[in-house]
């Protein structure tokens, strides 16, 4: 039996009519992930240590292939097992948003890692799973973290959602850096939802969300034809993405500026819809496909200033 900080111990009775009882893997005791454990126990919030007997099993969270989980029991007595030494991670840590909007708040507040977990009854090495790796603790773990650094558990989970974007904490000390066109364009590159600006038919300016995709260095986006966006047709436009990270208070923005034109040729219509990674959010009959092909590509991006 082997497990990673963040598994799931399930223990299962034999006994008909037992229920089985689950908890947290928040602690190890060797390297490999051999028992015993330090678990926290669903029902009673309580952490103890743990040698797993015959009725219980690990349910791997996050570890191995995307949709699985990998179960292991003790062997029955008598049965010759050999398995192959646990290989080190080499894997980059991802973390998740929880993870980061911890570690920010942490860093924010000067505390270590060890201090963090001494507030929030954890170990260490639990609070650096958290913060290195895609985890979904729970809602305990989630009160004790919140109450350690003094803050709550909405504003861990991404609370203010709907809020205006950058209404964060500023970084003490951003930069502000100029992106290069081959980094603009990879920004683009990842598709999604920009903002495109044109001049109505009555002369004033508007601003409109569009799905969009990027097809050989030109922008395209599906619309109506009596739609805003549509009205770009035969002008020169300027079109603009980005993304705000609130948990870290970094971003970019990248913006294109040129001519747009409608997409008549049947063929490239059929390859436009086809290779679309979307359809128009705002929904309707939208197979109306303009493109803008940029006459000029600038960005800047926000991060601390010892990057």
């Amino acid at each position: 039996m082997r497990a990673h900080l963040g598994d799931q111990l399930v223990i299962e009775s034999p006994a008909t009519g037992i229920g089985r009882r689950d908890g947290e893997i928040v602690g190890l005791h060797h390297e490999d992930g051999t028992p015993p454990y330090d678990v926290r126990w669903s029902d009673t919030d309580e952490v103890t240590l743990v040698f797993p007997g015959p009725d219980a099993h690990i349910r791997h969270v996050g570890h191995g292939r995307p949709g699985t989980a990998e179960e292991s029991a003790q062997p029955e007595a008598g049965e010759a097992v050999a398995r192959p030494a646990a290989a080190p991670s080499a894997a980059t840590p991802n973390p998740g948003d929880i993870g980061r909007r911890v570690a920010v708040e942490r860093n924010r507040q000067r505390l270590s890692r060890g201090e963090t977990a001494r507030r929030a009854r954890m170990s260490p090495e639990y609070l650096g799973y958290l913060e290195e790796r895609p985890a979904d603790p729970s809602v305990a773990t989630l009160i004790r973290l919140a109450d350690a650094l003094g803050t709550t558990v909405t504003a861990l989970r991404g609370g203010g959602i709907d809020l205006p974007p950058g209404q964060g904490m500023a970084l003490l000390h951003p930069q502000l850096r100029d992106l290069s066109p081959e980094e603009c364009r990879t920004l683009l590159s990842t598709h999604g939802v920009g903002r495109i600006a044109v001049s109505t038919s009555d002369g004033h300016p508007a601003v409109v969300p569009v799905n969009y995709e990027v097809v050989d260095d030109t922008i395209v986006f599906r619309t109506a034809p009596d739609s805003v966006p549509a009205e770009a047709v035969g002008t020169e436009v300027a079109f603009e993405v980005d993304h705000v990270d609130e948990a870290l208070s970094q971003g970019w923005s990248v913006l294109a500026v040129g001519p747009a034109s409608v997409v008549t040729e049947p063929d490239a219509v059929r390859r436009l819809a086809r290779g679309a990674h979307t359809t128009p959010w705002a929904g309707g009959q939208r197979e109306m496909w303009v493109s803008i092909r940029p006459t000029s590509l600038t960005g800047r991006r926000i991060i601390p200033a010892d990057r």
